[in-house]
């Protein structure tokens, strides 16, 4: 008590009081029983239900922070839905083939912006995305972010196993893949995801080195690979 202040001691001994008067008390509130820090017997013998409690608070703890990851994992899940979602709209309402590429390009150029900074409008995490197409269309615009390559897959021999696999591909790419992709722009780009959609790829690259690793999940890129292979696919080559 020498440690608090007047005040503070006199709420100390205003709660001393009062659960004095009111035994049941923790009874009634078991979560503050759990958060209160029990003093134990002196010497080296300890007090057995002392010693559960601390257990069963340090398991409280663990299981509390693996509920807000989880947390965590379910709104960040729920976000990536929402722009899947939000994709295939928009490649639902494209009525050409240019305008599906068009779309594709502007919207993952913005969903794969960095978090901390997507809607700036500085833009200085944004990202290269690249639609590899296995076709030659005369509307298709002349941009940079367009491969058009009737020849197909032996045009790619660098992508032989990422074509044979038809997996999403996620990480650092030799240097080969990143040339025949990015072109002179293939040194800003540190990591990578890849996806296959059918009759072509997407390349999407970014400056940070851990933007995409091999270990993040593929559901939803397999998702965008999906989407954008049948709004591809609708409109028959010229």
């Amino acid at each position: 008590m020498s440690e608090l202040s007047v005040k503070a001691g006199l709420d100390a001994m205003d709660v001393a009081s009062y659960l004095r008067r009111h035994p049941q008390f923790l009874v009634e509130f078991p979560d503050i029983a759990m958060a209160l820090t029990m003093p134990r017997e002196q010497g080296k013998a300890a007090s057995l239900a002392s010693y559960q409690l601390d257990v069963l608070r340090d398991k409280n703890r663990e299981i509390n922070r693996r509920l807000h990851e989880l947390i965590d994992i379910a709104h960040e899940n729920e976000a990536l839905m929402v722009r899947v979602h939000t994709l295939t709209l928009a490649l639902m309402r494209a009525r050409s083939l240019p305008e599906t590429a068009n779309t594709i390009v502007a919207a993952l150029g913005e969903d794969f912006r960095d978090p901390a900074t997507r809607g700036d409008a500085g833009g200085g995490a944004s990202v290269l995305v690249r639609l590899v197409l296995f076709r030659a269309d005369p509307d298709l615009p002349a941009a940079e972010w367009l491969i058009a390559e009737p020849a197909g897959t032996e045009a790619f021999p660098a992508f032989t196993e990422f074509f044979k696999r038809a997996e999403p591909l996620c990480g650092r790419l030799q240097q080969d893949k990143l040339d025949a992709l990015f072109g002179a722009q293939a040194q800003q780009v540190q990591s990578a995801v890849l996806l296959p959609i059918g009759a072509g790829m997407l390349a999407i690259g970014s400056g940070d080195a851990n933007r995409f690793h091999p270990g993040m999940g593929t559901v939803f890129l397999k998702l965008i690979g999906e989407a954008i292979s049948t709004a591809v696919s609708r409109f028959p080559v010229s």
